[in-house]
């Protein structure tokens, strides 16, 4: 079932031609690992139709008419992931809180996004006196339904609070409050009532469910089953999308095929691993995770390859926001997954906008931009020969 989400470009094309010309020319489907949407391998007739529902639904442009909030970001999913890509500076979020761990202060206030459009009639909201804020670029969505079914106890053996190993890495997890509607694996692994959050630039969302009403609610103004309140009066009002088109969504997310690495072959590409690994980027963004079982039996038991171990981890005072989610600090983010980072310049307009806010334009700069547990490393890429850098960088473009 692979390049199914291109049914509809591909369709389109052959009309297309069909009316325009008596001898129609085709375009070559662009290869698997040049493109990051498209479904995981070995989904079911009936799971295939679902991700097309899905799929269309992610698609859909909200208006006044159905449900559009009166202050909002957005009006798609689809308008920040361009191509399930990573997003642009043009649609870079802003989230507003304070700087400890105790719970946002703003939630009455219209946090924790700010909705910086408002319909006509309305305005915008306004970051509120004495909130600290910071700036999320929207991510890739391609491989995370393989990332929703890593096991909690994995997490937690990945983390090392006290560094106790000595490699100056201390990963921990995001202790979040899971809302009322989301009912967690059996599996799951709770403390004093909170559970690990895995997505999100601070990993302050529990899983897919989470993320996707959330997103809904926060960026388009959508009010659901799962979260009614409107996020201008505050109030509970009736559902603006039916509940099922929320879990298509949530279903297409999860099935969302992972990125494929381009030229594994190349003897450099092979050399930028190595380096990689001796420099010890990959004590954080790991290059090997399993999901444990999963209902979606395409995604159960699987081994991938994110680069990524979903935990927090101190990035230095220069990346130190003053904003916080759950019980991360402000300088705490969630090792974002590296797979899928070549071809976001794709999907970013032809440049690189990286980091939690786009504040890197190049591979290179935002490792520069690396500090605290990453310093040892960025030191490390610092000291590298020129061809032993460009050989790293080639193997990280690869991903």
């Amino acid at each position: 079932m692979k390049n199914i989400s291109l049914l509809y470009k591909i369709t389109a094309l052959l009309l297309l031609m069909a009316f325009t010309s008596c001898e129609p020319t085709f375009t070559d489907i662009p290869a698997d690992d040049e493109v990051l949407d498209g479904p995981i391998d070995g989904l079911s007739h009936e799971e295939s139709a679902r991700f097309l529902k899905g799929d269309v639904a992610f698609s859909e442009v909200f208006t006044r008419e159905t449900g559009l909030g009166s202050t909002f970001v957005a009006t798609s999913c689809i308008s920040c992931h361009a191509g399930d890509g990573k997003g642009h500076p043009s649609t870079t979020l802003t989230r507003f809180g304070q700087i400890d761990e105790t719970g946002n202060l703003f939630l009455n206030q219209g946090g924790p996004q700010l909705q910086n459009r408002a319909l006509p009639g309305y305005l915008p909201e306004q970051i509120p006196f004495g909130a600290t804020f910071s700036k999320f670029t929207p991510p890739a969505n391609t491989g995370l339904g393989f990332l929703n079914f890593v096991k909690d106890d994995a997490i937690i053996a990945m983390s090392d609070p006290n560094d106790s190993n000595g490699d100056g890495i201390s990963g921990v997890p995001n202790w979040i409050v899971a809302p009322s509607f989301i009912i967690p694996n059996t599996d799951a692994i709770s403390q004093n009532g909170k559970y690990i959050g895995r997505f999100g630039k601070k990993a302050a969302a529990f899983d897919l469910l989470h993320q996707t009403v959330n997103a809904y609610n926060q960026d388009i103004g959508i009010t659901s089953i799962f979260n009614p309140i409107d996020v201008y009066t505050n109030l509970e009002i009736d559902p603006e999308i039916a509940t099922s088109t929320v879990n298509d969504v949530v279903f297409y997310l999860q099935t969302l095929k992972a990125p494929i690495q381009r030229n594994q072959g190349d003897a450099v590409v092979k050399q930028g691993a190595t380096i990689f690994n001796q420099i010890n980027c990959a004590s954080c963004h790991k290059s090997e995770l399993k999901t444990g079982y999963s209902p979606i039996k395409a995604l159960s038991n699987k081994t991938f390859a994110p680069y990524t171990d979903l935990l927090l981890h101190d990035m230095g005072s220069g990346l130190d926001d003053g904003y916080t989610e759950g019980s991360a600090k402000t300088y705490e983010w969630r090792t974002p997954p590296l797979w899928g980072i070549g071809l976001s310049e794709d999907a970013q307009g032809g440049n690189y906008f990286l980091m939690h806010d786009g504040r890197a334009n190049s591979i290179e700069s935002a490792i520069l931009m690396h500090g605290g547990e990453a310093n040892n490393s960025k030191t490390g890429y610092q000291n590298l020969s020129q061809s032993d850098r460009e050989a790293l960088l080639k193997f990280i473009k690869s991903l």
